[in-house]
């Protein structure tokens, strides 16, 4: 299998909608397992679609609560439930983070690997999750949903109270962090 370049925000591949996947055969799962290896090989990614290595087919592989992968084809959401505002963040978009509404719950709908229908119910982060990475396969990006970004040196950890303690202030000093 192959680590595949993630393509970042600019790439046109990124607001194509996906087009379904009509046989789960080898190359399917050549291709999911692509875009698994790309997604182990960056330690901040949860979820991976196939848009963001280029590949225009509904395909999508997501890290688990139980910290396995799944690999799923042609997935769909068909009831969702409640909504709040998340954070959210994409290796598609790097550097870059925002505030958006989504549901709380989402039930999800697709084939696995092997080409067996599977049910998903998932809520919280990993109803973030599977939205957004369902999204990324209509040519959706976060940034289209945000809002408020968050600018990153905004603190947004409410635990950690001793920052000002951490940083060095020098109003005469000038880096790229000030410009």
């Amino acid at each position: 299998m192959a680590l595949r370049e993630i393509r970042t925000i600019g790439d046109e591949a990124l607001r194509k909608k996906c087009k379904p996947v009509r046989e789960v055969d080898d190359r399917v799962r050549m291709l999911l397992q692509d875009i698994e290896d790309t997604l182990r090989s960056d330690e901040n990614g949860a979820g991976l679609a196939a848009p963001q290595i280029g590949i225009l087919r509904r395909l999508i592989v997501v890290n688990t609560p139980d910290g396995s992968y799944l690999k799923l084809v042609n997935p769909e959401i068909v009831a969702s439930e409640g909504e709040h505002e998340v954070v959210e963040g994409c290796l598609s978009v790097p550097g870059r983070w925002g505030k958006l509404m989504r549901p709380v719950k989402v039930t999800v709908k697709a084939l696995d690997e092997n080409g067996k229908e599977v049910t998903i119910e998932a809520e919280n982060d990993y109803a973030k999750l599977y939205c957004h990475e369902i999204d990324h396969l209509d040519g959706i990006l976060f940034i289209d949903k945000v809002t408020e970004f968050i600018e990153d040196d905004e603190d947004w950890d409410e635990d950690d109270e001793d920052d000002e303690d951490d940083v060095d202030e020098d109003p005469d000093e000038t880096g790229p962090e000030n410009e």
